[in-house]
């Protein structure tokens, strides 16, 4: 099983999509954990989903630790199906329990309530893909099944 979990293609287009879903993922959980780009950080984080959301607190844990640490291993790309496995529930998450009524588009011109669901739409897209494909080429994953097979480590 684990090798499963590990294998994927030695293709750059992975890496790519990796890399990126990391780039766009990891400033949310930047604003969750330490405040940065504007966000509450961690306490008022936990604030807002706890009493505001009436989200119970492991879950609101978990959504913070999947959007800090998902995306360095994302970068790593250790661990990557699972990672991308997680991203994507979160995000389905989020469009039931926020996004959804907002429909389909981002609040571009602020004439909406708030935000549609099309960025999370493209995230679980991004996150499907790598759950597919793994992480590909310049992963640790990789780097871990080759050494399990046998095979070259290029």
């Amino acid at each position: 099983m684990l090798a499963r979990l590990l294998a994927t293609e030695d293709t750059a287009s992975l890496t790519v999509l990796r890399l990126f879903l990391a780039l766009v993922m990891f400033p949310h959980g930047a604003q969750k954990v330490f405040g940065w780009f504007g966000g509450p950080g961690f306490t008022g984080t936990m604030e807002m989903f706890t009493k505001m959301m009436g989200i119970p607190y492991l879950f609101g844990l978990m959504a913070v630790l999947t959007e800090f640490v998902g995306p360095l291993l994302l970068v790593a790309g250790l661990a990557t199906r699972v990672a991308a496995l997680v991203m994507a529930g979160e995000m389905v998450v989020a469009v039931a329990l926020v996004h959804l009524h907002n429909g389909f588009f981002m609040n571009w011109t602020g004439k909406q309530a708030g935000e549609g669901f099309e960025y999370h739409i493209l995230v679980v897209g991004m996150a499907l893909a790598l759950m597919i494909g793994g992480g590909g080429c310049w992963s640790v994953d990789r780097l871990m099944f080759r050494r399990r097979a046998g095979g070259p480590l290029r």
